[in-house]
């Protein structure tokens, strides 16, 4: 049936209908009725098309307006058939029709096909108007098509609709979510007027592109404005606070909602935000205040917990939420796993677990890669390797995801060997598997392996990610090769406080401390603002060089940035001064602390014990009892190492055998060695050797080493000799060992033995080629912000021979006050002037006399020494103390031994 209506210019209708004859007699006139409708079809437009509305006519006349209806159920065929004749687009659609069909793919989320069906609009040469305009700039936003986007807005431009307030907005929308923001602001600025909604687009467009201080401060001129906001334009104020973490201002916006913070939007954005920004009771008070929660709002509330780090908290508010009989979605488990993963509570992790595949979202892979992350962050290496195992999908998270479970659970090379399995399975790692896996080679010091993962790294087009760069250079330090650490750094395009910071600690992990101060001066010329990281990292470069004057500048530098309260930071202070001779400092420092921890209380004691002083240590540690502070392990090594400087013995005793009944500390093989020094100092030798033999667990060669060290001072052969046995069972190529024992024999004058040993020990052939190198005695000294090291019978220094004259003067000088060299020390059997001369020029004498000849007269000399100094130089230092009528300030391997007036610190017990 064929239906015909005309409608007057003046929109009045006037209908009539004209039923087509259905007989086969009479289908020529019904043909002729047709024609004469469609004499020229081209007149006509085809609404058919994406037709919803049954009224609606199927075609329409576009200058007459009259309509026609086509009924499909009883069309006659000779109607299709001349329909289906006809060339496509003879009978065309209009713009509303193709507006129309676009809009319904966007709706339905094809927006590749939206844009196909503009192309093809145009194609048949019907131009866009505003409305098809709006359609199609939506969908290059859904798709992030910036340049289909810069082509439409080109044909906008052209007709004339950009100044449509509509259109810009899209245009501006368009733009944000494509990533050009700076497009949008040009769209927008240009824009002769604005509405509420365009400003909310510009607002939530840099609050999501992380400009989140734009998008305030356009809030703010948009009030300046007088513009009314709206509940879109709360959400994007308020997204904005969240993003940069502006608490008092999103308060201050949540002023502004009275009335409009009933919305569950603009709710779900207030508790998101507080919680992100760290207030969490004003999250909570937000969240009770709601008529209603959403899966969003509980979502907000878990991960705001998780974000305070009060994981166990976040597990009660899921808890909450299903007795609220609220379905959890991905985001939900994400979120609760994260929280479990935080507090590391495993069992609760488990339940969520079983929950989770209950509910059949195992499969999920967001949610199985957050129960991989909660199993290794719980240290569960077996259960997250279970999930990993069953998963039908593998993306490079969930690759990630294992390799960083496996580092956490200090497994680096089932790290590394995941790796290469997934490079096998052709699966590209990003910037996360690279990071994970070179931790795991920094964790297992796999130098090779490391190598090989930077040459896929700069295969991969990482080679200028900075974060992945920071991980080399860490990697290379901790793997010895500080040189190649060196190479990463400086062939970084761009680089932050971390790779700067990451750079220096690798030097001083090295034994690098002077590079580390240059680099770090170098540092603070390229106007990069060190943080809490770089100056432990140079404080500790400062107290590993006894660099006193340059760890005061660093000292000056952390009080000017607020960073002295720090706990991380004072205790590196503490810990530095106390290295660098000043314990009075250091206690300064100590006492600044607000909040102290068990390192801060460690290294006040490590200070005590470096100076000898254990009555001052054990002081300190009753105050730490009283004041409530945890007691751990080191600690009691701590004290246990004041009392052997300072031979308490006594007291030494009962704190080890206090451990277990008032610390509930098992003692470790650190503490038995501790014991064991703190009586082979005393002179209990036997005592000593009878720890080692009650130990519940095996001596290692740290403990051997102790009773070693301990035998040497007393002169006991016998006992070195079992002593250097186990240390040599143990360890075969140990150096340390052979040559205490030769220098036991030698001090001894039992030169047959010496020689003996040494022609044995060289016959060893366990390895391949093995010498023993005796590490180098030397020491150093800070003069004028420079480092000067000497070492025994040094020659290259530029003032040696200046030296050398001043110290002949002052070893007669020392003669006339009754100074004997103590040529029992030297360990060859040569004559004794040779070995008054070799006693004369070692390495802590001569820098003694560099700090005399080159600092004003009456300041104090600090030199620092790698090895224990031996005893001819300390009585040699108590007397130059005296000529001089200086402090002189010396820190060995050992202690520090703080000269004056002829008498030393130490007591002459060391």
């Amino acid at each position: 049936m064929l239906r015909i209506a005309k409608f007057s210019s003046f929109r009045c209708w006037r209908r009539f209908l004209l039923v087509l004859p259905s007989a086969m007699g009479q289908e020529s006139s019904a043909q002729q009725l047709w024609l004469q409708f469609f004499a020229d079809p081209s007149q006509w437009w085809d609404h058919r098309f994406d037709k919803n509305n049954p009224r609606y006519p199927d075609f329409k006349h576009k200058e007459t307006q009259e309509a026609l209806w086509i009924d499909g159920r009883s069309t006659p065929p000779w109607v299709n058939k001349v329909l289906s004749a006809m060339r496509p687009g003879t009978i065309q659609r209009n713009v509303a029709s193709w507006t129309l069909g676009i809009k319904r793919c966007v709706k339905e989320g094809q927006n590749r096909k939206a844009l196909e069906l503009f192309q093809d609009m145009q194609r048949e040469g019907v131009s866009p108007d505003k409305f098809a305009f709006i359609a199609v700039l939506k969908a290059c936003a859904n798709l992030a098509a910036l340049e289909k986007g810069k082509q439409v807005h080109n044909q906008v431009m052209q007709s004339q609709c950009e100044s449509d307030i509509f259109v810009g907005s899209c245009l501006v929308d368009m733009y944000a979510k494509c990533g050009s923001i700076e497009d949008a602001w040009l769209v927008f600025s240009s824009m002769p007027t604005r509405t509420v909604v365009s400003w909310s687009i510009m607002i939530m467009a840099y609050a999501k592109c992380g400009q989140g201080q734009k998008a305030l401060d356009l809030f703010q001129e948009m009030q300046q404005e007088q513009m009314p906001p709206d509940n879109a334009t709360f959400v994007g104020v308020l997204t904005a606070c969240t993003s940069i973490g502006a608490l008092e201002q999103g308060r201050h916006i949540h002023a502004l909602l009275i009335g409009l913070d009933a919305d569950i939007f603009v709710g779900n954005c207030l508790v998101d935000m507080y919680a992100k920004c760290g207030s969490i009771e004003d999250a909570c008070r937000v969240f009770k205040n709601m008529a209603t929660h959403t899966i969003v709002t509980w979502n907000a509330m878990i991960n705001g917990y998780v974000k305070c780090g009060l994981g166990m908290k976040a597990v009660e508010v899921f808890r909450q939420m299903k007795k609220e009989d609220l379905e959890p979605d991905s985001v939900t488990y994400m979120g609760i796993l994260n929280a479990c993963a935080s507090a590391l509570a495993i069992e609760d992790g488990k339940l969520v677990h079983a929950e989770i595949v209950h509910r059949k979202r195992c499969f999920d892979l967001p949610v199985a890669n957050s129960l991989i992350d909660m199993y290794g962050k719980c240290g569960s290496i077996e259960d997250a390797w279970k999930v990993f195992t069953k998963m039908p999908h593998r993306s490079v998270v969930s690759w990630n995801s294992m390799i960083a479970a496996c580092v956490k659970c200090g497994n680096g090379k089932k790290a590394v060997e995941l790796f290469q399995q997934m490079r096998k399975e052709k699966v590209e790692p990003d910037n996360f598997t690279f990071v994970a896996v070179i931790n795991a080679c920094a964790s297992i010091l796999a130098l090779i392996e490391g190598r090989q993962v930077h040459e896929q790294v700069i295969r991969s087009g990482f080679s200028s990610d900075i974060i992945i760069g920071s991980c080399l250079i860490d990697m290379y330090a901790k793997c010895g090769s500080i040189d190649d650490a060196y190479d990463v750094f400086k062939s970084m395009p761009v680089r932050n406080v971390v790779s700067w910071s990451t750079m220096i600690s690798g030097y001083v992990k090295c034994g690098h401390g002077q590079k580390a101060i240059k680099l770090f001066q170098q540092m603070q010329q390229e106007l990069v603002k060190p943080d809490g990281v770089t100056y432990v990292a140079m404080i500790s470069a400062c107290a590993d060089i006894g660099a006193l004057e340059e760890g005061k500048r660093v000292h000056a530098e952390v009080t000017r940035s607020g960073l002295e309260l720090d706990v991380f930071v004072g205790s590196s202070l503490v810990d530095m001064y106390a290295k660098c001779g000043s314990i009075k400092n250091a206690r300064t420092v100590f006492g600044n602390i607000s909040r102290r921890n068990v390192v801060s209380w460690n290294s006040m004691l490590t200070g005590y014990a470096l100076h000898g002083l254990g009555k001052e240590a054990l002081l300190l540690f009753e105050e730490m009892c009283e004041s409530g502070a945890e007691v751990d392990g080191s600690t009691l090594a701590c004290l246990l190492s004041a009392c052997s400087h300072a031979g308490l013995v006594d007291q030494g005793y009962y704190c080890f055998e206090s451990m277990v009944p008032l610390y509930g500390i098992m003692a470790t093989v650190e503490h038995h060695s501790c014991m064991v020094d703190l009586l082979g100092r005393s002179g209990c030798l036997n005592e000593a050797e009878d720890v080692i033999n009650s130990m519940c667990c095996k001596p290692d060669v740290s403990v051997w080493m102790a009773l070693l060290s301990a035998c040497r001072i007393n002169g006991d052969v016998q006992m070195a000799e079992r002593a250097a046995e186990q240390i040599l069972e143990l360890d075969p190529e140990n150096s340390s060992a052979f040559v205490l024992l030769s220098n036991i024999y030698a001090a001894s004058r039992k030169w047959d033995s010496s020689t003996n040993l040494q022609q044995t020990r060289r016959k060893q052939k366990t390895r391949r080629k093995q010498h023993v190198i005796k590490q180098p005695g030397c020491s150093w000294i800070e003069v004028n912000n420079q480092v000067h090291t000497f070492v025994v019978n040094d020659k290259e220094h530029p003032c040696i021979q200046e030296i050398r004259d001043e110290l002949r003067r002052l070893f007669m000088a020392m003669k006339s006050m009754g100074y004997v060299p103590n040529t029992h020390l030297v360990l060859h059997d040569v004559e004794e002037e040779v070995k008054e001369i070799s006693l004369l020029y070692h390495s802590e004498k001569l820098a003694i006399v560099f700090g005399l000849i080159s600092t004003p007269p009456g300041s104090p000399i600090q030199v620092l020494k790698n090895l224990r100094i031996c005893a001819d130089c300390h009585t040699a230092t108590k007397f130059i103390s005296k000529i001089v009528g200086r402090s002189i300030i010396l820190r060995d391997a050992n202690r520090f031994h703080h000269f004056k007036k002829g008498a030393c610190s130490c007591r002459d017990y060391w």
